[in-house]
């Protein structure tokens, strides 16, 4: 049998892997047009920020080490023009010599990858103006500023890799501007999520211009739609990526959402003996079901692997995705697993939802505070989704809940995971814990929550409420949500006689403790609908400007 592949960077490269391990005898030949394979793509920006010393360590592997390991060949500056499924050959075309060839396959995995998404900006060619997808990407970022010692870079979009290269830069001493079309930076969390984040971005001295579009790159600066310059010496284009998809297409190879290749949990494609892996697939989410698009390095290897398994006669099947992702900025980590609330409600949920301030351990261990907002499912209690933002042990929770929602985990199961705990690393009750008590208590036990967003309109309806600050007076005098009054806990009991029990009520305190306690005194004393604010008065400020 010979098998073909098309791409060596992740993906391929573990589709060889694996169907090696299973075939000894099968002759296995990877094309890839680039000059490097199986590199780390994920290490590119610390690179270039001096945190990784050598590019050779985000390179470790060449087709000599293939060809001796899993005896695979590998071409490099070999470019696939075309595949023919009905004479199953593809044409190549050696990019060193010019010559171009046929070669065929009983087996073919498609595994190219994705390319960096460009907007129309005029001057998005410009020598100083970069993406950074690829290795010769990162080399041409490092040449430049080691040659033009640029003092201002500009950062157009805001994901993972453009944070990644704003902390890195910012590292090697430019000035640092991000823009963002959206409203908020970082598109994958929800807004109450990332106004967290976008703040500690401010306070590390970067700029950050949301709300706002490039149209034009200069010389030496941006210009934005409002007609606003901003000097850049440097420019980087980070708005996503796009499936490499053009030769699949061509050659009659159904194409799913965002224009990925669309398989089925074997990496099949609709034609036979052709399979596909990596960044140019769709995947499927594992709690709608639904196909969807989250190219990532990690699903790439695990892709790879399936489809060299199955090719060579083995049984594994993908299980789907939940479009985890972490990465880390000036000291603070952020994350976020399965449905954002935005996601949640556009499929239909009626969701509830959480904001839960905990350190990730004791305070006299140096714990520091995490916001973890956690999404479920009203109707069954079932997790739908988790994002955080904090510093220690943010990877730690995030996996917790990853496992949890893969395996169909109610919120009331959180509390009873026996998870490992001594003061150096969690406190008594785990932050994951005490996520699924204050949702458990919000859908099931009669404490529900409102949210700072849900707040605001009840307080533009005309509705009657009482809304209560259930803190010390001298925390109120500090700063308080407008409308409030002032009623600590320790009088409420006494003050609920005056209040109007069928009038709405709402509690908060700093972080939510202390105004559940307080809605459940007032739920004691007959109140009927009391509400307390997600998050406390810290969530609620962290969104608003008082």
């Amino acid at each position: 049998m010979k098998i073909i592949i098309i791409g060596a960077v992740a993906a391929g490269t573990s589709a060889a892997a694996k169907a090696r391990r299973n075939n000894e005898n099968a002759e296995i030949v990877i094309y890839e047009k680039d000059h490097y394979i199986s590199y780390s793509g994920c290490g590119m920006p610390y690179y270039i920020g001096g945190e990784v010393e050598s590019a050779d360590e985000l390179t470790p592997r060449d087709p000599a080490f293939f060809k001796s390991k899993y005896n695979v060949d590998i071409y490099i500056s070999h470019e696939v023009l075309a595949i023919s499924p009905e004479e199953k050959t593809v044409t190549v075309k050696n990019l060193t010599t010019g010559e171009v060839f046929t070669d065929y396959y009983d087996k073919l995995v498609i595994a190219t990858g994705a390319k960096a998404t460009i907007p129309p900006i005029e001057g998005s060619k410009n020598k100083h103006v970069f993406t950074l997808r690829n290795i010769g990407d990162m080399n041409r970022i490092k040449k430049f500023i080691v040659t033009n010692s640029p003092n201002t870079a500009v950062i157009i979009g805001t994901g993972f890799i453009g944070l990644e290269m704003c902390e890195n830069l910012k590292a090697l001493g430019l000035d640092v501007i991000l823009i963002e079309r959206l409203p908020q930076v970082t598109p994958a969390l929800d807004s109450d999520m990332a106004v967290h984040l976008q703040k500690h971005i401010e306070k590390n001295g970067v700029t950050v211009l949301t709300s706002a579009s490039a149209t034009e790159i200069t010389e030496n600066s941006v210009v934005l739609s409002d007609g606003k310059e901003i000097k850049a010496d440097m420019v980087l284009i980070s708005t996503g990526v796009r499936p490499n998809t053009e030769l699949a297409k061509v050659a009659g190879i159904e194409l799913g959402v965002a224009g990925a290749i669309r398989v089925n949990t074997k990496m099949e494609t609709n034609l036979p003996d052709i399979y596909a892996c990596g960044d140019c697939t769709e995947q499927f989410h594992v709690v709608t079901g639904k196909p969807v698009y989250r190219p990532l390095g990690s699903t790439a290897n695990k892709t790879g692997r399936i489809a060299g398994d199955r090719l060579t006669g083995g049984d594994l099947e993908f299980r789907g995705v939940l479009g985890t992702g972490i990465f880390g900025i000036f000291g603070m980590t952020v994350g976020q697993t399965g449905l954002s609330e935005r996601e949640a409600k556009e499929q239909g949920y009626d969701v509830a939802v959480c904001h839960n301030i905990k350190p990730n351990k004791p305070d006299y261990m140096g714990g520091k505070e995490m916001v973890i907002k956690g999404i479920a499912d009203k109707s069954d209690g079932r997790l739908l989704g988790v994002q955080i933002v904090g510093y220690e042990g943010v990877d730690k929770r995030l996996d917790v809940f990853v496992t949890a929602i893969t395996y169909k985990a109610k919120v009331e199961d959180l509390f009873h995971l026996d998870l490992a705990y001594a003061p150096p690393f969690s406190t008594t009750k785990d932050p994951v814990m005490y996520t699924g008590m204050i949702l458990d208590n919000a859908i099931s036990k009669g404490r529900p929550l409102i949210t700072a967003d849900e707040l605001d309109a009840l307080m533009h309806s005309g509705e009657k409420y009482n809304l209560i600050d259930a803190r010390a007076v001298s925390q109120y005098e500090k700063g308080h949500i407008d409308t409030a009054q002032s009623i600590p806990q320790a009088n409420l009991r006494n003050a609920s006689e005056t209040l109007d029990k069928d009038t709405v009520a709402i509690t908060y305190c700093n972080k939510g403790v202390t105004g559940n306690a307080a809605q459940n005194v007032l739920l004691g004393k007959g109140f009927k609908q009391v509400f307390n604010i997600s998050g406390g008065h810290k969530q609620y400020r962290a969104t608003h400007t008082e």
